[in-house]
């Protein structure tokens, strides 16, 4: 399955994203909350956006493939998913805005392409 080489990419974007949370709770002392630390909010913040969107974007892979999409679709989708958490994630540590701003503009057309994509497979497979 092509979906699982992306499950195992946006894993790793999650799991680094958990340790930048945790390195500075430790750094910072934090144990709860984000103790007014500007450093831990934008990790957690960047933390929580990739959990928001990933899932449901691999959901979205998943069945499209089960679907019987072509490979080279799924992997533009998925590779364009990572360009776009990229981008926002990038904006999200050097808080620059326009990267926060063109990532998630990325993730949601994404996202909406995505889930067209899919019905319209569902129209094909199940009318042809």
């Amino acid at each position: 399955m092509i979906v699982t080489i992306y499950v195992a990419v946006y894993t790793l974007i999650i799991l680094w994203l958990s340790l930048k949370v945790i390195n500075n709770r430790r750094k910072y002392r934090v144990s709860l909350g984000d103790g007014g630390v500007q450093e831990l909010q934008i990790a957690m913040g960047a933390h929580s956006n990739a959990t928001e969107y990933l899932p449901i974007g691999l959901v979205l892979l998943a069945v499209l493939e089960l679907n019987g999409a072509w490979g080279w679709l799924i992997h533009l989708f998925g590779v364009i998913l990572i360009v776009g958490r990229g981008y926002h994630i990038n904006g999200m540590f050097t808080q620059r805005l326009q990267y926060r701003v063109w990532g998630m503009k990325i993730t949601i057309f994404s996202l909406l392409a995505l889930a067209a994509i899919n019905v319209a497979y569902l129209g094909f497979v199940t009318f042809w």
